[in-house]
């Protein structure tokens, strides 16, 4: 079943060869070219990611992490290849005596997604590698035109890029840019076109990795050449639940992905598409709010602390969540580390039904603000998800991953690909995903549609990724959902922020494959996103 929306601001992009759905047009079309050309998926993710890094520098490039989730239909496997770096050797809980800093060059763990992106490409692409570069380094060297997201992340860190000299002069060449003001990156081209040439080995172990090392040291970061030689991709199976009779897949911990299987099967409990939409949307909301106390609780590096995902999914556990969700009242459940970013994604599915659910980040909005000395890449914060407390299960220690908010989802149907589908935005990344899905499989809407329905996002005290966590308790709403519904929730105790029309959280890319092979993809007017599809 497939029903009409009430608004939908874009068109629906519907192609049978392939489609794309990115946070920036000029990644969507690198990767779009790639497929015309004769590519792959896996060789269009490639294409799209290295674009990303350099189009949106402020969400994702070589200085982040990625975990990317692909379906090789030929064969039916599905993988999980985590991109995402260690702690530093050096980063111990006793080298943070003052707490972790936010940005700055201590705040920088060791970036992996280029390995990740490597190693699933080694693994399934079909064209060379050094071509698949070839749109970032044009964009790099080239320039692209600063967009009104762009500028908008540009003014809000100008501080952290300030700080540094090198990020300045690329970042804020005069100040924040001017509306559709070139930005031009001469050392990152540079750095791209060795990557094309030498792959990801150069990054992490060859003459590039050591220009790297020397950037790294002369910014004050912990990491070394030796750490980023230990880099390695580590390709794992995706968990899963079945939802109304989808089988719905996740990245597996270190990534929070099990707390979004937790809200679907507690969500499966109540008929929410028989629901009015207040208490449709009181529903979600309290099942966000159980499940992310295993999110605090529990979210850690299998390798170094026990994630019980079976238990935390299992029919018991759900049901005790179901079961105490009160229709009629919001619970108050701040998360406490005993009781319990700036990102970006894209998604695409070739011609032969091969797909990729990748997302990838350096953090906060640029990042450290940092750059890597004459590399031009620009680092990560992510040591601001650690904590420091013993006992925490996301305590600090050197060569262990961050418990990562970034997830990728894919869903199957009678074990057909359905759709894949996947935001930025930290902790609303799986609030997000929550609602888009469940109005497509629930409700019927199509993936524009989904995506344009008004959204919520809620702050549970003590939720957010960065250390120390904030959270207001709020539920922030845009007005499209009506007085009613917003009067609904108010009077079952939800605290309202409301924000403007399509203002709310995260920029959800999706795309769903039908049975007569169209693949439809829907793009988030909220940022710069946009889908492509032929």
């Amino acid at each position: 079943m497939m029903t009409t929306a009430s608004r939908s601001h874009r068109a629906l992009i519907m192609g049978r060869n392939g489609a794309i759905g990115a946070n920036h047009p000029l990644a969507t079309q690198a990767g779009l070219d790639v497929l015309r050309a004769g590519g792959n998926a896996f060789d269009a993710a490639v294409a799209t990611s290295l674009a990303l890094g350099v189009v949106e520098p402020m969400m994702s490039g070589l200085g982040g992490d990625g975990f990317y989730h692909v379906h090789v239909a030929a064969t039916g496997a599905a993988l999980v290849y985590n991109g995402t770096g260690p702690a530093p050797k050096a980063a111990t809980p006793e080298a943070f005596v003052d707490g972790i800093e936010v940005h700055g060059p201590r705040s920088v763990s060791v970036p992996a997604s280029l390995a990740g992106l490597a190693a699933m490409h080694a693994a399934h692409g079909s064209l060379p590698w050094a071509g698949l570069a070839a749109a970032a380094i044009a964009y790099a060297r080239d320039g692209f035109a600063a967009t009104h997201g762009y500028r908008h992340f540009a003014a809000d860190n100008r501080p952290q890029l300030e700080a540094d000299p090198r990020s300045r002069a690329t970042f804020l060449p005069d100040g924040v840019p001017a509306l559709g003001a070139i930005i031009t990156q001469p050392a990152l081209a540079a750095t791209l076109e060795e990557v094309a040439q030498g792959g990801a080995e150069t990054f992490y172990r060859g003459p590039l990795a050591a220009r790297i090392a020397r950037g790294l040291s002369e910014t004050g970061t912990l990491i070394t050449a030796d750490d980023l030689a230990a880099v390695r991709t580590e390709i794992v199976a995706p968990i899963s639940v079945a939802y109304r009779g989808y089988e719905v897949r996740q990245v597996p911990p270190n990534s929070i992905g099990f707390v979004f299987l937790q809200m679907l099967r507690i969500v499966e409990r109540f008929d929410i598409a028989a629901l009015a939409p207040d208490a449709r949307t009181h529903v979600l909301v309290e099942a966000k709010k159980r499940a992310f106390l295993s999110y605090e609780r529990y979210g850690s590096d299998p390798g170094f602390q026990n994630v019980p995902v079976a238990e935390l999914l299992s029919d018991a556990t759900i049901d005790a969540h179901a079961a105490a969700i009160d229709l009629d009242h919001a619970a108050d459940l701040p998360l406490t580390s005993e009781a319990s970013g700036d990102t970006t994604y894209f998604c695409v599915i070739d011609r032969d039904g091969n797909a990729v659910s990748a997302i990838q980040s350096i953090n906060s909005a640029f990042g450290s603000g940092v750059t890597a000395g004459d590399t031009g890449i620009l680092l990560n914060n992510r040591m601001a998800y650690w904590h420091l407390a013993e006992g925490h299960a996301n305590r600090l220690a050197p060569g262990k991953r961050v418990r990562h908010t970034m997830n990728a989802p894919m869903v199957f149907k009678d074990g057909k690909l359905w759709a894949v589908l996947g935001t930025p935005g930290g902790d609303n990344q799986i609030q997000v995903n929550l609602q888009v899905l469940t109005d497509m499989i629930d409700l019927g809407h199509d993936p524009q549609a989904a995506i344009e329905q008004p959204r919520w996002t809620h702050s549970q005290v003590g939720q957010a990724a960065n250390w120390p966590h904030e959270g207001d308790g709020r539920l922030t709403v845009e007005p499209d959902f009506g007085p009613d519904t917003l009067a609904g929730l108010e009077r079952r105790g939800h605290v309202l922020n409301r924000v403007g029309h399509l203002e709310a959280a995260c920029s959800m890319q999706a795309i769903r494959l039908l049975d007569n092979g169209v693949r439809m993809a829907g793009s988030d007017p909220r940022r710069d996103g946009w889908a492509g599809a032929y």
